[in-house]
């Protein structure tokens, strides 16, 4: 009865939106939102107010907010999704066809070929599937209508309207339409998936041809993802994950947080979860709990898994790269030299 009442709600809230406005141009905060593009950013009154008369809301794009997998599958279900062996072969001939901007992307930046093709593989299906949404439908829903509707959450309204902001802003520096630009439901671009802020932030041009085209250019994208690890704090060569075994039913651990290691393996272990691996009990770690069809799992995530989550913050997407990157190196090495 409650999920149907809240569905009702949003159906509800929906269709009142829409009656209110006919475009996003005359939304009390997207008024907000373009005088301030006017004044801060210098933008024109007339290209603002243009690009947001053309914006439209998506029910879609509500509609797929309010059910992330990542929030509503346990991790068993949650792994078939990405660890495939389509995407495992997809991702070897992913890597052998870009293998020199792999290989250069390690030399620069320290991170390894099978993270970054194991992110773009999860992210996009290696350029198959970048998303059908315009990021400026995406943005003003999310920003103006989604997270004051919906979801009455101010940190999420505000970090949509900065992505909004910075894609008008990345529109004029690369001269590109925003009203062309199409990406995913949360108006996440190009084969690495970057929001608006990241491509500003840490798109590289990594061919050398004066754009870093994420959006078609595997190099491009490529150089991007390790460039953001790195600027995040990617340790070269170090471990990801190490497995774990719970020592009391009664441990006191807090899983599944990702935030910057900050306690030891040694730390851990007094409080009833230890390591099944030898390795330095010194080393700071975050604790992970899994849930499998008939158990649970424990593991450990070194510095790099916490990299990997402020890609995107959820446990069960940081481990999916982990182990489908595994995977992919497994079988690449068995066909090519590593």
């Amino acid at each position: 009865m409650k999920k149907l009442s809240f569905q009702l709600v949003i159906l509800t809230s929906i269709f009142l939106s829409a009656q209110s406005f006919a475009d996003y141009s005359n939304h009390i905060d997207a008024k907000i939102f373009a005088e301030k593009m006017i004044s801060e950013h210098k933008f024109s009154r007339e290209e603002i107010v243009g690009w947001l008369k053309k914006a439209k809301q998506k029910d879609a794009i509500i509609k797929a907010m309010s059910r992330p997998a990542e929030k509503v599958k346990p991790w068993y279900l949650y792994k078939e999704i990405f660890i495939t062996d389509s995407r495992i072969k997809n991702g070897v001939r992913f890597w052998s066809e870009n293998i020199d901007d792999l290989t250069k992307a390690y030399n620069q930046f320290g991170v390894d070929p099978e993270i970054i093709v194991s992110i773009i593989g999860i992210e996009t299906n290696y350029g198959s599937n970048t998303g059908d949404f315009r990021v400026i439908d995406a943005l003003c829903t999310l920003a103006f209508d989604f997270y004051t509707q919906y979801e009455n959450r101010e940190s999420r309204r505000k970090f949509f309207t900065i992505q909004l902001e910075n894609l008008f802003i990345l529109a004029r520096e690369q001269n590109i339409d925003p009203l062309s630009l199409k990406g995913s439901y949360a108006g996440a671009m190009g084969l690495g998936q970057f929001m608006p802020n990241s491509y500003r932030d840490y798109a590289v041009d990594f061919d050398g041809d004066s754009f870093a085209d994420i959006w078609l250019n595997p190099a491009d994208a490529i150089g991007s993802v390790a460039n953001y690890l790195m600027a995040h704090g990617w340790e070269k060569d170090q471990g990801i994950i190490t497995e774990g075994r719970l020592l009391t039913e009664n441990s006191l651990v807090s899983f599944n947080k990702i935030s910057r290691p900050k306690n030891s393996l040694a730390y851990f272990k007094n409080l009833g979860l230890d390591t099944l691996n030898p390795t330095d009990t010194s080393k700071k770690v975050l604790p992970i709990k899994l849930e499998e069809k008939s158990k649970k799992e424990y593991w450990f995530g070194f510095n790099n898994f916490y990299v990997i989550g402020r890609y995107n913050p959820r446990v069960k997407y940081a481990m999916a790269v982990t182990q489908l990157s595994d995977k992919i190196k497994t079988r690449f090495c068995q066909g090519y030299s590593c």
